[in-house]
């Protein structure tokens, strides 16, 4: 569960965000910029975690008063190699931050962390990942936990989902990336799988507003609703002047988490009253236009 320590909202004195070139890494600091909130943004260009001095470059950078929130990752995990590099970046991060004790750190996991389950999610759920990708995110967690002794956020999005997403990952940015090609719109057997899909804006909204109200705790990023892939592309099809077709395809291997993956969204209601995620319809407009 979230607990803010500044239930009124504040500006903090900096905020660095290591991997600020990445997809959510620009939502969170153009939105941060928005508010007015001072922010240095690290790249790879700037501090790469791989390399020998990533950890004393970073000393140098760290001022105690400092909010730190931490994205930067190999994402996603698909070899052991990446694993240990992803895990090499985050000891990086922790030696820093074991030296210079910041003021307020947020990390931004992934819902990866959790055992599949037949009900919603949520944040009290079993943390058992099954996937190179959940068991990188959990280790990442608990090692920055054992480095910092201050307020620290650890966020949990789901399926992100927006039009500058680098990646082509199945569902809502390769469907939109499909349809403006002119190409069908391919689905894994019937695309009957059921997923939450968060937009990018909301999960910079989330962090800044943890960033403003020096929240403690983890926090699941997602929806609530969950939604086939079958509709998604659908949708899609539908939002596109060339009407694209929804093809099934012959299915290769199980269905990933048993074709459900749902959230309990209540904590993350508590946390924001007055915040509302964006229906994916809406988002998948956005997401077109951007």
């Amino acid at each position: 569960m979230l607990k803010h320590l500044s239930p009124t909202p504040f500006s903090p004195d900096r905020v660095i965000i290591v991997g600020a070139a990445g997809f959510v890494g620009k939502a969170v600091a153009s939105r941060l910029h928005a508010a007015g909130v001072p922010v240095l943004g690290l790249a790879r260009e700037d501090v790469d975690l791989l390399s020998a001095g990533a950890a004393a470059q970073l000393i140098t950078l760290l001022r105690k008063s400092d909010t730190v929130v931490m994205i930067s990752a190999q994402a996603p995990v698909k070899s052991n190699v990446m694993l240990i590099d992803n895990l090499r970046m985050m000891a990086a991060v922790c030696d820093s931050i074991a030296a210079v004790q910041v003021e307020h750190l947020i990390y931004v996991s992934s819902d990866a962390v959790y055992a599949d389950a037949d009900t919603p999610m949520s944040e009290e759920s079993c943390a058992q990942p099954a996937s190179l990708h959940g068991v990188m995110h959990l280790t990442r967690e608990v090692m920055l936990a054992q480095a910092y002794k201050g307020p620290l956020c650890v966020l949990r999005p789901t399926l992100i989902y927006g039009a500058s997403d680098p990646h082509n990952g199945y569902g809502p940015n390769r469907f939109r990336r499909l349809a403006q090609s002119g190409g069908d719109l391919v689905l894994f057997g019937e695309g009957e799988e059921r997923r939450d899909h968060v937009y990018i804006d909301d999960v910079a909204e989330i962090v800044a507003r943890c960033v403003v109200h020096k929240s403690e705790g983890t926090l699941n990023i997602a929806t609530g609703v969950v939604t086939s892939f079958r509709e998604i592309a659908e949708m899609i099809a539908a939002l596109m002047p060339n009407s694209p077709t929804v093809k099934s395809s012959p299915r290769r291997g199980p269905m990933p988490h048993n074709g459900y993956r749902a959230f309990d969204v209540a904590a993350s209601y508590a946390a924001f009253p007055d915040f509302c995620y964006t229906l994916l319809p809406d988002g998948l407009k956005m997401a077109k236009v951007a």
